[in-house]
């Protein structure tokens, strides 16, 4: 009976001691994994999960750009010959001629812009003012139409008399932008250090424009008979010059403000700190100017830096 005693009291005094050497190990291990890198723990190591920018606030930058610019020259001369063939019958046809083409230039630039962003998250908004100088962005055409108009509408005659009119158009026009400023609003998603981004707005661009016309105009009056016998006869007149319609207008205008409107998609990348570089195109299509519609395609690299 002794010795069965004298076996619990060891077994409880050696499961007392395991259980000691138990907790002290744990609490070492505690301390020792508190000291271990964070990926041994088993989270995320620091560097993986790129955080969102901060975009808020304003910046300034400045850029260069490459431009394609499309004028419309096909309607130019319609103001000028409205003029010359103003209350006669010659004014609608005329106004329909096609005398000018549309052409294309292509030039460099440059130029600044400021502006502010707000950011909620990842969703970032403001507003922008653009500006850009371009060069040799400059672009001309001429044209030549010779066309008879017999008894256009509103022409009165006596019977069996028909006009026939002679009209030679030769017109000119040049267009040149010098600069613009455009005022946008923006859109974009902060994806780390990048910064999609919309924008449209409005633009006001300053251009040199001018158109000339020289129109030569004759007329002729034929007369046409019928004798008793059913005898059709026609008797072809002189042919005369109009001189009150033969002249020539040139009309031209230096330092024009044409406003528009802008849309467009780009992208920025913060560099380090604040610094960040951006890419992005741009359309611009201007208001008729001389009746000459103007419209530009520009692709712009710029640096930024945000306050």
């Amino acid at each position: 009976m002794i010795g069965v005693k004298l076996e619990l009291f060891d077994g409880s005094v050696a499961m007392r001691r395991l259980l000691l050497a138990a907790v002290m190990f744990g609490a070492v291990s505690g301390a020792q994994a508190a000291d271990m890198p964070d990926f041994l723990r088993g989270s995320i190591p620091a560097g993986v999960s790129t955080p969102t920018r901060n975009w808020d606030g304003w910046y300034v930058g400045g850029q260069v750009g490459y431009s394609a610019v499309e004028s419309d020259f096909s309607k130019s001369v319609v103001g000028l010959t409205n003029f010359i063939f103003r209350d006669s019958v010659l004014q609608q046809p005329t106004s329909q001629f096609n005398l000018l083409a549309k052409t294309t230039t292509q030039g460099t630039g440059f130029g600044g812009f400021v502006g502010r962003n707000y950011q909620w998250d990842d969703l970032v908004a403001g507003v922008e003012a653009n500006y850009n100088y371009f060069g040799g962005l400059s672009t001309s055409t001429s044209g030549f139409n010779s066309l008879e108009i017999v008894n256009p509408p509103g022409q009165v005659n006596p019977p069996g008399v028909s006009t026939t009119y002679g009209v030679t158009l030769t017109g000119r026009a040049a267009a040149q932008i010098k600069d613009a400023i455009t005022f946008r609003a923006r859109a974009g998603w902060a994806a780390g250090n990048f910064l999609p981004y919309a924008f449209g707005g409005i633009a006001v661009g300053r251009m040199d424009v001018s158109r000339s016309v020289t129109s030569s105009v004759t007329r002729r009056d034929d007369t046409t008979v019928t004798d008793v016998l059913g005898v059709t006869t026609t008797t072809r007149g002189p042919t005369l010059p109009v001189p009150a319609q033969s002249q020539t207008l040139v009309e031209q205008r230096t330092n024009a403000f044409v406003a528009g409107w802008v849309g467009g998609l780009g992208v920025e990348y913060m560099l380090w700190d604040n610094l960040f570089m951006r890419g992005e195109w741009e359309y611009v299509k201007f208001l008729q100017v001389k009746n000459t519609v103007i419209q530009a395609n520009n692709l712009r690299v710029g640096v930024g830096y945000k306050f």
